[in-house]
């Protein structure tokens, strides 16, 4: 995975760390990111070895959105002035979908965001299921600002995370916030000093890659389920994940650990 350009992937054990790679653009996302972001997220999807993902930027900024020179006067203005078909709609869904493998991942992910995260940089952290801030970081959605709106994501998610009429005001009206209030309103899951932002990110990481995975997975998609299907569906989903983990190995050795006094060893099967 050494051959991309705008970000870079590494693997440490269980854990993988996604790092946006383009600190002189403070990590403006292009549409080559998005194409690497695409490719790489076709590779991590089928990868049951993967326990947990960090998603965090190079240098002191996370991710500043969308490359204003590349996309304004580029790729969005591109889409402008395309024909109102499908065609179009297909590019425009295409672009929006570009985190759309996070959520989808068999594993847990955190965002490790420093500095700020603003528009298309936010939508990739609210992709993640946890978010850690370093103190002082600024984020908000400010597509309103260039007459557009925020379609990565941020109109499912945002809501989800901190309730409808606060993700109103973030969405309609751009507000940038900090990290303190990030973590008031939920957004964030915890603020640390900058300086131990890597190791809080790393430290949550360890703890979800020690999880049963299996578990985890069941989990997570039990918990989409509840937004997405009706509450007879999304509780099938959550027995019929259930149901998995009781006829798994992993379940069988909680129970030999147990009467052995160790702790158990995951094997995610």
């Amino acid at each position: 995975m050494s051959d991309y350009q705008t970000i870079r992937y590494q693997r440490g054990g269980d854990i993988g760390t996604l790092t946006l790679a383009r600190p002189g653009k403070r990590n403006a996302q292009n549409p080559l990111m998005w194409a690497e972001l695409a490719r790489l997220g076709a590779e991590l999807v089928p990868d049951e070895t993967l326990r947990c993902l960090v998603v965090t930027g190079e240098g002191p900024t996370f991710s500043a959105g969308i490359d204003l020179a590349e996309g304004m006067a580029g790729m969005l203005a591109g889409l402008a002035e395309r024909p109102d078909d499908e065609d179009s709609r297909a590019a425009g869904r295409a672009a929006a979908g570009t985190f759309s493998w996070i959520p989808d991942l068999g594993c847990a992910s955190v965002a490790a965001v420093r500095g700020h995260a603003y528009g298309a940089g936010l939508q990739l952290a609210l992709a993640c299921d946890f978010r850690i801030f370093a103190e002082g970081t600024k984020v908000g959605l400010l597509e309103t600002r260039y007459g557009i709106m925020p379609d990565m994501g941020a109109t499912i998610r945002l809501p989800r995370i901190i309730g409808e009429s606060r993700a109103r005001e973030l969405i309609l009206l751009g507000d940038v916030i900090d990290a303190a209030e990030a973590l008031r309103i939920g957004l964030a899951n915890r603020v640390v000093a900058a300086a131990d932002l890597d190791a809080a990110a790393g430290g949550l990481a360890a703890r979800l890659a020690a999880q049963p995975p299996l578990a985890v997975r069941g989990a997570r998609r039990a918990i989409d389920a509840a937004w997405y299907r009706s509450p007879e569906e999304s509780l099938s989903v959550a027995v019929e994940e259930q149901i998995r983990c009781l006829r798994s190995e992993d379940f069988k050795e909680a129970g030999q650990a147990m009467a052995e006094g160790r702790s158990p060893q995951w094997r995610g099967r």
